[in-house]
């Protein structure tokens, strides 16, 4: 018996946790030839879309493809990603979601074929990695200390609670 993906079951997964959510569900997609979009959005190789019922027609995906219908400059468009090309699905308003490491595309495998001897059978399982913090780290522990005197703060500064009784 071959091995069946996680990653579409994943992808539909959070789509469902973000639109009961009240998010909107974004997708990253990887684009190559076996993916129809509007290449004019397309930047650095990838697109974004927004995969919400109010932004979508016709929305299906199963296990090899998320096709659905969209407006682009008014223009209603076919969208199909084959699921391998998908990097990430995620809230556009919050960010969370799951990231996929894209190997290989639909258009450079196009066989669904069983993986070659030498491949290991856990590379197309989907792993999570560390993002770098957009915060710069604090250099010493005096920066990381909370100011102890009763100056007011300074324009830009830190943030403060004030209590209105």
């Amino acid at each position: 018996m071959s091995d069946i993906s996680t990653k579409p079951y994943m992808l539909r997964a959070i789509y469902e946790w973000c639109t009961d959510s009240g998010f909107t569900p974004y997708l990253a997609v990887k684009v190559d030839s076996a993916t129809t979009v509007p290449m004019e959005y397309v930047k650095k190789g990838e697109i974004v879309l927004n995969i919400s019922f109010g932004a979508t027609s016709g929305l299906k995906m199963d296990n090899e493809a998320i096709h659905f219908h969209a407006r682009f400059g008014g223009v209603s468009r076919e969208i199909y990603v084959p699921v391998q090309n998908v990097l990430a699905i995620y809230a556009n308003e919050n960010g969370q979601g799951m990231a996929f490491e894209v190997n290989s595309t639909s258009a450079e495998n196009p066989t669904a074929a069983a993986p070659a001897p030498q491949e290991s059978p856990l590379s197309s399982v989907p792993s999570l990695a560390s993002v770098p913090s957009s915060q710069p780290e604090v250099q010493s522990d005096a920066a990381a200390s909370p100011d102890d005197n009763n100056d007011p703060p300074k324009k830009g500064g830190r943030p403060t609670l004030t209590r209105i009784k």
